[in-house]
């Protein structure tokens, strides 16, 4: 097949919109010689189960899925009964943007606050944790938090470590939506394990197809006690894949040595570059009208811009508005991210909210 689309197109919208990672690519070409039993009990799968486990712990146990919604909707279910509820911010991805997924397909009540930032803390979770017992209240039963938030925010392992030990005094469990968690822990500059199973979390959704991969996730159980029926889980939530070594090399590629952290450093390191240009054109009045609603913390950028301006950079690069109410954009940077992408961006800033 020739290629379809302009390969110098480049754009801001998502860390979705990158390719594949070569190294990634390499691994799923690298198992795709000769058979291997499916449904998981392949050489890749048992080696990703060791990768975890030299990341999270020996107690860490893998289960590897499609996507990051089927990582959330099935990990969740496994740690609730049918009558249990999640308490998350009102900004989190399980509540804003997997089309009711939680509650259509995982049969869980979402208890949702509002949150300036997209962290949440123990006073903000105390008000949805209350009525254990009340028969007419979906129990809230789980703790959901996002690494780095909705918002490009970070949790600090402490942060972190106070919401797991609020949580587990009230017999609630912590699990963590770590769609982008290698962007997190480059940012932090910690292991992974320093918010997670350090940190007191039960159960991870392990991001990959943010930070390079073809379309791999997993299901990282910390806690044995804090799940039930992910074999089963996964089959039920059309997330159990046949051919489960080209998910599974995916991950290893990623987590095996550091190219999980290489490409999420990087990431990070082009948001702050987008960050510094645009704050230099601000300061010297190249650019003008612009303001930054959240900390660049990681990969990604909240801006307001001037009326009319994003639709004219949208002509030559692609973004999302987040609230277009008081036109507030997002910004994302990728693996691939180049200091021209950025630069050229930068200089498009500066043409449009000056002209």
């Amino acid at each position: 097949m020739t290629t379809l689309h302009d390969t110098a197109v480049r754009g801001f919208a998502s860390d979705n919109y990158s390719g594949v990672h070569p190294e990634v690519l390499a691994a799923i070409a690298a198992a795709n010689e000769g058979h291997q039993i499916a449904y998981g009990e392949d050489v890749y799968t048992a080696r990703l189960q060791e990768v975890v486990a030299s990341h999270f712990g020996d107690r860490a146990e893998a289960f590897p899925v499609f996507n990051g919604t089927g990582a959330n909707v099935t990990g969740l279910q496994s740690m609730l009964p049918r009558w249990g509820a999640v308490i998350a911010a009102s900004t989190a991805h399980i509540n804003v943007d997997e089309g009711g997924a939680p509650e259509r397909v995982g049969g869980m009540k979402l208890l949702t606050v509002p949150s300036p930032d997209g962290k949440l803390t123990p006073e903000l979770v105390d008000r949805e944790a209350w009525g254990w017992g009340d028969e007419h209240r979906a129990q809230p039963l789980v703790v959901s938090i996002t690494q780095t938030s909705e918002l490009g925010t970070l949790y600090t392992p402490d942060e972190i470590r106070a919401l797991a030990d609020h949580a587990h005094e009230r017999g609630m469990r912590l699990h963590l939506d770590g769609a982008r968690i290698s962007n997190a822990a480059a940012a932090l500059d910690v292991p992974l394990a320093a918010f997670t199973t350090d940190a007191g979390v039960d159960v991870v959704s392990l991001g990959g197809t943010k930070n390079g991969a073809l379309g791999a996730e997993a299901i990282v159980v910390l806690d044995p006690a804090a799940s039930t029926g992910l074999t089963y889980l996964r089959k039920l939530n059309m997330q159990l894949a046949s051919k489960m070594r080209f998910v599974s090399a995916q991950l290893v590629a990623l987590y095996e040595g550091d190219l999980w952290l290489r490409n999420a450093s990087h990431a990070n390191a082009m948001a702050q570059r987008l960050r510094r240009g645009v704050d230099a054109g601000l300061a010297d009045g190249t650019i003008r009208g612009v303001s930054f609603t959240h900390p660049t913390q990681a990969n990604g950028l909240f801006a307001i811009l001037p009326e009319g301006v994003a639709e004219r950079l949208r002509e030559s690069f692609r973004f999302y508005d987040w609230d277009e109410s008081r036109r507030e954009v997002r910004w994302m940077c990728s693996f691939d991210t180049t200091e021209d992408d950025i630069d050229a961006f930068v200089a498009a800033i500066a043409r449009e909210t000056t002209r």
